[in-house]
């Protein structure tokens, strides 16, 4: 427990950079039979934010939790009867390239976000015009909230080469939440002792 001049650490996004010195190149194969190993591999590297450079080459921004994460995958590859390396390496050249290819990979993220913003902010739209105030479906939009903001949160985490698509997300978000904040106080007005 911190004492009283100790506060508690405060997690957040990493600082985007536009200087990569080093990325980490996992090079693997996996069986091609049965199928879901591989695309067990490629959700694992996407799920990462994985770019791949060459079918099987894959690359990050060399980083603690990203190298910690790569040597795990590596294992569970190996484990796989597959192979695996993962080196880190500096860009001699085409790193430009890279580092974009990187920040389009979060900006199609970001705009699968902001696409999905809009849905949400059509079903509340939805439940105003059917006037369908309850607190079941308060609890669903509550839910459908909280899954946008845990997968924005995971891509600001892996974008640390500062996309441009992130405001537009973050913006979303807000627009989304604010909504969601008066679909609730229609609710409670609507029923008042939560019957």
């Amino acid at each position: 427990m911190p004492g009283p001049d100790e506060r508690p650490v405060e997690v957040t996004d990493p600082e985007p950079t536009t200087d990569v010195g080093e990325w980490l190149v996992l090079v693997y194969k996996v069986p091609s039979e049965p199928t879901r190993l591989r695309a067990a591999v490629w959700r694992r590297l996407k799920g990462l934010g994985a770019i791949y450079l060459q079918n099987s080459v894959a690359t990050l921004p060399a980083g603690t939790a990203a190298e910690r994460s790569l040597r795990k995958l590596r294992h569970e590859i190996l484990e796989m009867a597959g192979s695996a390396v993962l080196f880190r390496s500096p860009m001699i050249a085409g790193g430009a390239d890279v580092a974009a290819a990187f920040r389009t990979a979060r900006d199609d993220e970001y705009e699968e976000i902001v696409d999905k913003c809009h849905d949400f902010l059509a079903g509340i739209d939805k439940e105003f015009a059917a006037a369908h105030f309850s607190f079941a479906e308060l609890e669903e939009n509550e839910v459908d909230h909280t899954k946008l903001a845990t997968w924005l949160a995971k891509v600001r985490a892996r974008d640390i080469l500062g996309s441009s698509g992130r405001q537009a997300a973050d913006d979303a978000l807000v627009a989304c939440e604010r909504a969601l904040e008066g679909y609730a106080a229609r609710v409670y007005a609507e029923d008042p002792a939560g019957q």
